[in-house]
């Protein structure tokens, strides 16, 4: 324990290093960012793309409608499909949080299954959610730590780092929660369904998307959808889309400049006041102090 424990201090130093004065960090290996803060941060909404979440110090608690989770040096997050929750993050200047994030990329995701062949382990779930905290095994951590390695030299986090992040994808998809990788890509599940759904709603958030239409591109009726896409998101899909919205537009604002009006606009809203309280009754701020605090914050968070 003592071992594991070492090995994660020492993996931490390595992300507060790379990361430098960045909170959230893209690092030199394609779909790997680095996770840092020495703020505690506490419960508020937050919108996860697919990915697998890998923390070395610190930790985080997610709540998705009754489910509570946390994640942590001995529990990574998998997350399927893009999800809201809400989250509370764990830190400070004494005890920063430090971690990695890396994005699901299907179609490596496709390829090791390819590889895999008929070697999938049949103590697979079927997954109930997309949202799916996991034991960190030897394996990944001995990975990641290797991972973090090359990402000190960017030639080297650019060539071998995709190695290990199919590596680590691997050890995952093997593992006992590893059902919820291969649901992804199997077209005759209801949760690749649903993620189809899911990723409609993410490339046109803006658009005028129905709940009847989104159904019938997966071939399912209304009520089979409601009872599916539920099932996988713990929300209703047109309380998805609003979320999505707010989530992008909220963004949008933050990293482009965008004032609320241009960014309700943006993501589909007609009425920029319907927009401002439905952001305001979601983030419980208006859109203008909510971009001030998060601003704040990472001004705060880069002070160390």
């Amino acid at each position: 324990m003592a071992g594991i424990e070492n090995l994660s201090a020492r993996m931490a130093a390595q992300v507060a290093k790379l990361a430098g004065d960045n909170a959230f960090t893209q690092s030199p290996v394609p779909q790997v960012k680095l996770l840092y803060t020495t703020c505690h941060q506490p419960r508020q909404p937050v919108m996860y793309s697919p990915s697998i979440v890998i923390i070395f110090q610190g930790k985080k608690v997610g709540y998705l409608g009754r489910t509570t989770f946390s994640y942590d040096p001995h529990n990574y997050l998998l997350l399927t499909v893009p999800l809201p929750f809400e989250c509370e993050t764990f830190a400070s200047p004494e005890q920063p949080l430090a971690g990695i994030s890396i994005g699901v990329d299907t179609i490596m995701l496709q390829d090791l299954l390819i590889d895999i062949g008929d070697d999938v382990p049949s103590n697979h779930k079927t997954p109930a959610s997309g949202i799916t905290p996991s034991p960190l095994g030897d394996e990944i951590l001995c990975a990641t730590e290797r991972l973090l390695d090359v990402m000190s030299k960017p030639l080297d986090g650019r060539v071998l780092g995709p190695q290990i992040v199919r590596e680590i994808l691997f050890y995952v998809l093997t593992s006992d929660n590893g059902g919820a990788l291969h649901a992804l890509v199997n077209r005759h599940t209801h949760f690749s369904q649903i993620a189809k759904s899911l990723r409609r709603i993410e490339s046109q958030y803006s658009d005028n998307l129905s709940v009847e239409l989104l159904a019938n591109e997966v071939n399912m009726s209304v009520s089979a959808f409601h009872h599916n896409f539920k099932a996988v998101t713990s929300t209703s899909p047109l309380q998805y889309l609003k979320t999505y919205r707010l989530h992008k537009a909220r963004m949008l604002m933050i990293h482009d400049g965008l004032n609320a009006g241009s960014a309700a606009i943006s993501v589909g809203y007609e009425s920029a006041s319907q927009f401002s309280r439905e952001f305001k009754r979601y983030f419980g701020l208006t859109p203008t102090d909510e971009v001030t605090r998060l601003r704040d914050n990472s001004a705060t968070s880069s002070m160390r």
